[in-house]
């Protein structure tokens, strides 16, 4: 099969982690990215492809550079640009605008890194310090990528739910009454759920915790595992503080045959749908639904022309089971084969905007590994807000790269309802969870008003959180007021 010359391929991936207990003898987020780059060349066989590159894109983490692709392009390229994606946009996006501009004949090499250092900056506060980080003297990227708007309403806020783990706790809790399982059936499922990723972690030398858990190690409370949000403990949650980095490299089909590349480390995006509808969690007409990953999958299937049962090996965006689970269903996925190469995120280790970029590192391998076989990669921003669907394989496939944004159609198909921030009356709850705070528990519910609306109510009563925990509230009302709370 003849291949345009200006098809994408990825050649090369990287990854580096550190755990040193000392933060001063550990290396800053941005020098795990080079080494990041510079193993993903080594990978590809021919480090001329970093000198090669018109453009370093990077997804920006919790180290406040502010043109971190500058301090690369220095080190590698320096006459490349550089674009930062802000938090908010989607991973996935980078790998689209990467292979679309290399498509269009717009760029030859590009790189992609990102990093996080968060063990480094906890060990820094254990020692009542902070982290050093290099000083860029106010540089700005060549491109700045932003979201278009915020991701919550003003009464998620008010009422505690800012943590992602609350509000995907929420989401999970709906899709279980959607589901017509019991409370103990949905915590046995999810608890099973990450036992099968820990034990993929546990054969993955880049997974950051390799320690193979039971179901109910997870799902049990516990000193080491205290709850979140019902149905959430802490290891249900994506592990952030860790130091990780990751870099590819992708270029144009000539430009690898140029270099010498062997075909046997291509990798080609056959292709990319990002959906970027944003609608805060509790304005969402049915809150146990992912319309984006629905149409994004739905369109990404079609481009590469290949259904869900094609596709053998996954990686499921899992910061909370509700990703997974959300993904599962709107994708159509048989749910008992595995979801991860990686671990996950709890488990192989969850830096806050780059982990999609660690999974096509590991993804890239399994797929050399198993030539012909097709590989899925997703992505999610904010509170299951955005989605990302990529597909990978060693084969070009007989239709040409595509990356679409699907924002539009995801529209189309979402329902949207206003949330009002005070109601007096009865509702019924839509969704309930309970919040594990410092001065005790506190039940949380997205309610459907009377007059078709939405409100949030929160509440410490002890009886309630009990009543969320032990039975199920969902479809039950609520007699709300200013201040007050009760079932109806």
């Amino acid at each position: 099969m003849s291949i345009d010359p200006r098809t994408p391929v990825l050649v090369g991936a990287g990854a580096v982690s550190q755990r040193i207990e000392d933060h001063t003898a550990a290396r800053e987020p941005i020098e795990l990215m080079i080494e990041a780059l510079e193993r993903a060349a080594d990978d590809a066989g021919n480090r001329e492809l970093l000198a090669r590159a018109s453009v370093v894109r990077v997804p920006k983490g919790f180290p406040l550079y502010s043109d971190p692709g500058r301090i690369v392009a220095d080190r590698f390229a320096p006459e490349a640009k550089t674009e930062l994606a802000e938090i908010g946009i989607l991973q996935t996006t980078l790998f689209g605008r990467s292979a679309r501009a290399i498509a269009a004949g717009e760029e030859n090499v590009v790189l992609i890194t990102g990093g996080e250092g968060k063990f480094r900056a906890l060990r820094a506060q254990i020692a009542g310090t902070e982290p050093t980080y290099m000083d860029q003297g106010g540089a700005t990227p060549d491109l700045l990528l932003e979201p278009h708007q915020e991701i919550m309403n003003e009464s998620e806020l008010v009422h505690g739910l800012a943590m992602p783990v609350n509000q995907y706790a929420l989401i999970d809790n709906a899709m279980r009454f959607a589901e017509h399982k019991s409370i103990d059936e949905h915590i046995r499922e999810i608890a099973e759920m990450w036992a099968g990723m820990s034990h993929v972690a546990a054969s993955n030398p880049d997974a950051w915790t390799r320690d193979e858990l039971t179901a109910d190690q997870i799902a049990t409370a516990d000193a080491k595992n205290r709850m979140l949000a019902f149905p959430y403990t802490k290891r249900h949650n994506s592990q952030w503080n860790v130091d990780q980095a990751a870099g590819l490299i992708l270029c144009a089909v000539e430009v690898a045959r140029d270099l010498g590349i062997p075909e046997s480390r291509w990798l080609f995006p056959r292709a990319i749908a990002d959906a970027n509808h944003m609608v805060p969690l509790c304005e969402r007409a049915d809150l146990h639904r992912s319309y984006g990953f629905r149409v994004a999958g739905r369109r990404a299937f079609e481009i590469a022309g290949v259904t869900a049962a094609d596709i053998t090996q996954r990686e499921l965006y899992s910061c909370f089971p509700a990703a997974v689970r959300a993904q599962i269903r709107e994708f159509d996925l048989d749910p008992a084969l595995p979801v991860t190469v990686t671990g996950g995120m709890a488990f192989a280790g969850g830096p806050l905007n780059n982990f999609v970029l660690q999974a096509m590192v590991k993804m890239s391998h399994v797929l050399r590994a198993s030539p012909g076989e097709l590989g899925l990669v997703t992505a999610v921003s904010g509170l299951l807000t955005k989605q990302g669907v990529s597909l990978w394989s060693t084969a070009p496939g007989e239709h040409p790269f595509l990356f679409e944004d699907v924002t539009a159609d995801v529209a189309k198909e979402l329902k949207q309802i206003p949330c009002v921030a005070e109601y007096t009356g009865h509702a019924k709850i839509a969704s309930a969870t309970v919040l594990y705070e410092p001065t005790g528990p506190r039940a949380a519910f997205i309610c459907d008003t009377t007059d078709g609306r939405r409100t949030i109510a929160s509440t410490p009563d002890a009886t309630i959180a009990s009543a969320v925990t032990d039975t199920e509230v969902i479809g039950r009302s609520l007699d709300l007021a200013p201040g007050h709370v009760a079932f109806a």
